[in-house]
Formats: C-alpha cells, structure tokens, sequence
C-alpha cells in the first residue's frame, strides 16, 4: 500500500521503547525519540504493524513491573502478552512469545512457586545447546547455518588460521566446540590444495564435556574427508565434565607442530574461562580464533539487561523471518530449543544458574589482556572471505560488516549479532613486571563496558563500516614454524620478556 513501509522485527521494538520512554517521562528528549525513529517525518505503519508496537509496549511494562517486584500488575500483563503471542505468528509475535516464557519464570521463581531444583536438567540441557540441536533432526543443522552471519565468521576464521600455519607441515587444531565440524572441512580442503610446504600431519583434538557418539560421528566424516583428499588426519576427543578439569597433558603435544586454537561461542558459555585461558598460555597457540556473540548480557540491573537481550534476539528471528517461511517446522524448532532457552536462560535465571553470559568485544579485549593475550588484524583475505560469503547469500543487502578496532562485527540490518577476532599470546619470563591475572566468571562484569542506553538503542545507533578494500598486511619471513618454537622455549628457559611480535613472522599463503 501507497505510503506504508514496512517495519523490520527491531523497528517495532524501538518503536514500542520509545513509546516506553515517552509515557515513564513526559521530558521532550524522549519525545524527540519519536522524531528520530520518524525519520523527522510523519510516516504510516500498517494495521499489524501498530498492534505489534503495542504488544511489545505491554511486554517492556511488564518486564518493568516484575524488576519493580509490582506482581499482581505483571500477572494481569502477562496473561495479555500471552494471549496475543504465538510461537508461529509473526516475527514479532513470536519474540513476545518466547520472552513472555522467560518473564513468566522469573516471576515464578521471584513470587516461589518454582524452585531452582526443578528446572537443574533444563540447565545442564543448556550446556550443550547445539548438541541438543543435532540430536533433534540432522535438518536443523541447515537450519541452524540460514543465518548466514555464522558463515561469515566461520570462513573469515579459518581463513586467519591457514594464514598462520602456513609454513607448518605438522599441525594441531584443538577445537573447543566442533559440532557439526563443517570449519574444519574448510580448513582441510584448504590444507590438502596447498601446493608449497605439504602437509604431513593434521591433528585435530574435539574437546567436549557430552555428546561423545557425537563427536565421534564427526570425527568419522572428518576422517572420510581426509582420505579423499589423500591428507594424513588424526582426530582424537577429550571429555571433562568442568574446564577447569582441563590441562595441557590431554592433548598429546608434539614437538614441531604447529598449533591453533579455535573458539566458537564458547567462553561466554564456560563457568571458567579463566581457567581455559591459563591452561591455553602454557601451550602457547600460534594463534587462537575467538567467535563470540556481540551483546552485553551481563548487567546485574535487570531492566538494562532484558533491553540488551530484547533487541539482539528480535535482530534473530528478523533474520529467520526474512530467510525461512513462517510456517518451516525447522525454523520453529530452532527458535524454540536454541534462541527460545537462551532467552529463557539470560532473563529469568541469576547466579550460577546463568550459563550464557555474552560481552562485546571490548570487554572480551579486557579479560583476554589479563592474560597476556594479544589482538592481531584480521588480513585482507580474511575479509575478503566474509564478504564473498555474504555476497553468496539471497538477502546480502540486510547483513553488515563492521570493523571494531581489529575484530570483524557481523550484523543484521546493522544491529551487531557475532565478532570475530584473532588472538596471540605474549610470552612472560621471569623479570616481566605484567603478568596474566585471574579471573572469575562471575566477575566479568568488572570489565564489562556500561550498558548501551536504550536511547541509543532507539537512536538507532551502529558501528562505522570498515573501508571495502582494508589495508593488506601481509608479513612474511624466512623462520620456520619449527625454528620459531625452538627460539620460544630458549626464551622461556632464560626467562627474557619478549612482545609477542616473532610470531608476526609466520608467512602468509597466496591467495
């Protein structure tokens, strides 16, 4: 219809926090919000579109009532979100349907009529919510990929891993959270082409606390793989029930390879990460890819909390409503039993009973500094990886590629949804003043960055684009991987301060 444009998932939520903001303070900066979000403008919204606005309206009071501890006035608005929600509606509908479900719990657990026993295999559940996936029906696995800004990181990571084991002949993958395995079919065929320095061992390490039939089922399509492509391949699977109950020791080290750590969205999950990182510095990784969601989830106010959680999830299932049909019984099982118990986990449960603890990129930089860790720039080919990745996909114009400092931000119509970043730690001897600290889990929020006003989430707010054609850096030197390690552990033996830069001389492969 002449006049009407049509409103993305996070533009009715911004619609409906400005909303918010203008009937709790009658202030003319929150009226300007309106104007904003206008675009200066008078513009018509359809008929849906504005009982969507008002649903969700009523779904932030309710979330402000229930943080208020106002239970009888969040009780009655509960019962309407419900009613007017639908976890096969629209995209809108389905977001209140799942935060109504989370809402409802934290008011179950606040007024006692739920205890935390009764939800403790639910939780444990959570732990592995991809293998929760995969144990469902082998379709979600597709399902699970539609979004292609998973795609995105997951090409331009492996890529930054070729790059640094470029000149090793021997290497090591240890893989935090293999799943389905598909990076390291990346990697390998890309191992197995690689026409200088051929390879004469891949060793890939699956580390998992569950799921070990299904980590060897991946273990024997990867193996399949290699046998094609006529490339020497081991994989071996290390199960703890804890990170910490992780070592060195498990991984069956050798001298003269090279390895490489790969993360992806782990840490934000792991009750220890603290540990996992000190564990990693002894082994010392020529270079470790971190893939993390972009989103402060970690604020111990409640309301700042389940604004954060409200527009990145609703960024989600814009992404599925644009790319999957409405009625796909994959995309409603996969809003149910992943993005569903990940807002059901982040809004309703407190403590050591929240599993999922998101940070953005520059509180991830804090905590990793502690430990000595250094950021380095993802190369042109990398980059290059994510866009041709994107450019692949039907609706590439809806996704962004944002660059913080020197990690890669993959967004959904310009709201942040994973990071990308590669790390090198630096090697501490005796007389370096700067050594790694620890830190707990449940002091992340002591590195946490504030929380993004909801003003600027209604601002619309994003982050500046990186240039189409980023400066390449390409370092390259004559020091084999092996030659390189050997100069590390004469270093270690004399205990000398170094700053990490040796590793910079990997060479990098000819795109």
């Amino acid at each position: 219809m002449a006049g009407f444009r049509e409103l993305s998932t996070v533009d009715v939520i911004r619609a409906a926090t400005a909303i918010y903001l203008q009937s709790s303070s009658h202030s003319s900066s929150n009226l300007s919000l309106l104007d904003h979000f206008c675009g200066g403008s008078a513009i018509n919204i359809s008929e849906e579109e504005s009982k969507d606005v008002e649903l969700v309206h009523l779904l932030i009071l309710c979330a402000e009532k229930i943080g208020s501890q106002q239970f009888d006035r969040a009780s009655t608005l509960l019962d309407h979100c419900e009613n007017f929600s639908s976890k096969i509606g629209n995209s809108v509908e389905r977001v209140v349907h799942y935060f109504v479900k989370a809402l409802q719990e934290r008011f179950n657990r606040e007024t006692g009529k739920i205890t935390s026993k009764r939800v403790k295999g639910e939780e444990i559940q959570l732990l592995q919510p991809e293998e929760t996936i995969l144990s469902l029906r082998p379709a979600l696995v597709a399902c699970y990929k539609e979004s292609s800004f998973y795609q995105a990181t997951l090409f331009a990571g492996t890529q930054a891993i070729i790059e640094r084991v470029a000149s090793a002949k021997r290497i090591h993958l240890i893989d935090l959270a293999i799943r389905s395995g598909s990076h390291c079919i990346v990697l390998m065929q890309a191992l197995a082409t690689r026409q200088e320095c051929p390879v004469e061992l891949l060793k890939i390490t699956a580390v998992g606390s569950s799921s070990k039939q299904r980590m060897e089922e991946t273990g024997k399509r990867l193996a399949y793989f290699a046998e094609t492509w006529n490339l020497p391949f081991s994989f071996k699977i290390v199960l703890v029930t804890e990170t910490k109950d992780l070592n060195e020791d498990k991984f069956d080290l050798n001298a003269g390879e090279a390895v490489a750590v790969y993360s992806p969205i782990l840490l934000s999950r792991t009750r220890h990460p603290d540990f996992l990182i000190k564990m990693l510095r002894k082994i010392s990784p020529c270079v470790m890819v971190v893939i993390e969601v972009e989103a402060n989830h970690t604020s111990q106010n409640f309301e700042d909390r389940f604004f954060e959680v409200l527009f990145h999830y609703s960024a989600s299932f814009d992404c599925l409503k644009v790319s999957m049909a409405r009625c796909d019984p994959e995309r409603v099982t996969f809003e149910e039993m992943y993005l569903g118990q990940h807002i059901r986990n982040i809004i309703a449960t407190e403590g050591e009973e929240r599993i999922f603890r998101h940070m953005k990129i520059d509180a991830w930089r804090k905590f990793f500094h502690r430990f000595g860790m250094v950021e380095a720039e993802l190369s042109t080919s990398s980059l290059f990886q994510a866009e041709l990745v994107i450019k692949n996909f039907a609706f590439a114009s809806y996704l962004t590629l944002d660059r913080n400092g020197q990690c890669l931000i993959v967004g959904w119509k310009g709201s942040p949804q994973l990071s990308l970043s590669v790390w090198k730690f630096h090697l501490f001897g005796r007389n370096t003043s700067t050594r790694p600290g620890m830190v707990s889990r449940y002091l992340m929020a002591e590195f946490c960055e504030p929380v993004c006003s909801v003003k600027a989430w209604c601002a619309g707010e994003q982050e500046q684009k990186y240039p189409a054609r980023p400066r390449a850096r390409h370092p390259r030197g004559q020091f084999s991987v092996r030659g390189i390690r050997l100069f590390r552990l004469e270093v270690e033996r004399r205990g000398d301060p170094v700053d990490g830069s040796w590793q910079d001389m990997l060479p990098s492969p000819r795109i």
